[in-house]
């Protein structure tokens, strides 16, 4: 499988993991999600999604659809090769990852989802950002232009000055650089509208990481999710970080859990198929000696 430029693709056996980044963020943001799942054996493939990550959608003119159906194409690229995939999703990522599991039920056996997110409303969000909800179309959206702020998801100041080092510019400010278009936030707007009434019809087992104390989406978000979903929910509260959890000071805590999770649920979708195909010989089976039996009848 040939894997888009900025993408992070590591093959491995038939159980996969289809990984989504945030608004505007970049595949970077799993990389540790990857390869700690890539180590154990797993096809793990997170695609940079046009128009969602950041730089990709300088006109402002994509759409959630736009979005979906490039994760849906990364979806079938990936079942071709594994038998069974489980689908993660960061922040606003989750909305797409979420619909997913709503629309393709067969063939998504779980959710990872860490600091979802359904609207930003953090501590570090400032007041008038809800003041956006007024806007309704596009052309009105592509006006405004929300710059990022301190401390960007990231609680560990080591890890952040590094961050910020490296992708330092000498033309654009930091927050410049990590700032949304409207036209970006009304899509996500509008994809968060089009997935909450699906919640209710989403049954695969899910593992939802949250800050409590998240600068960009408050723990209400994850509250949401663990009431609204219909399948297994379970949730890690983490105390000593921010919202991207995937990159922070607790991450160790993350990758366990990922770990744990992961191969508890393939660990039990391995032994359903194994008893499957052991019903199906035995039909079969059966099936053959009734056949013999009525020739010799005859």
């Amino acid at each position: 499988m040939k894997a888009a430029w900025g993408s992070i693709f590591v093959p491995g056996g038939r159980n996969g993991v289809l990984l989504v980044h945030s608004l505007g963020g970049s595949p970077i943001e799993l990389k540790f999600v990857a390869h700690t799942l890539a180590q154990l054996g797993y096809t793990v493939y997170c695609p940079l999604l046009p128009g969602l990550a950041g730089g990709t959608d300088v006109s402002g003119l994509s759409s959630w659809e736009d979005w979906y159906a490039a994760l849906e194409r990364a979806h079938d690229e990936l079942t071709q090769q594994c038998d069974a995939v489980i689908v993660g999703g960061m922040s606003a990522g989750s909305m797409l990852a979420l619909r997913l599991s709503a629309l393709r039920p067969e063939k998504i056996h779980g959710l990872m989802l860490f600091s979802p997110t359904f609207w930003p409303n953090g501590w570090a969000i400032p007041w008038y950002f809800s003041l956006f909800r007024l806007v309704k179309h596009k052309w009105a959206a592509r006006l405004f232009k929300f710059r990022a702020r301190m401390p960007h998801g990231i609680k560990d100041e080591r890890l952040r000055s590094f961050i910020l080092d490296s992708v330092q510019s000498e033309t654009d400010s930091i927050e410049d650089l990590f700032a949304r278009g409207g036209g970006l936030v009304l899509e996500f707007r509008r994809l968060v509208r089009n997935v909450k009434p699906l919640l209710g019809q989403i049954k695969q087992h899910a593992l939802v990481f949250h800050p409590r104390n998240d600068d960009q989406s408050d723990l209400t978000n994850t509250l949401r999710l663990q009431r609204r979903l219909a399948g297994i929910v379970e949730v890690c509260v983490l105390d000593d970080c921010y919202h991207m959890v995937t990159l922070d000071r607790q991450r160790p805590i993350v990758m366990e859990r990922v770990k744990e999770f992961a191969d508890r649920l393939t660990t039990r979708l391995d032994k359903l198929r194994a008893e499957e195909a052991v019903v199906t010989a035995a039909n079969a089976q059966q099936g053959k000696g009734r056949g013999e039996g009525r020739g010799a009848t005859t």
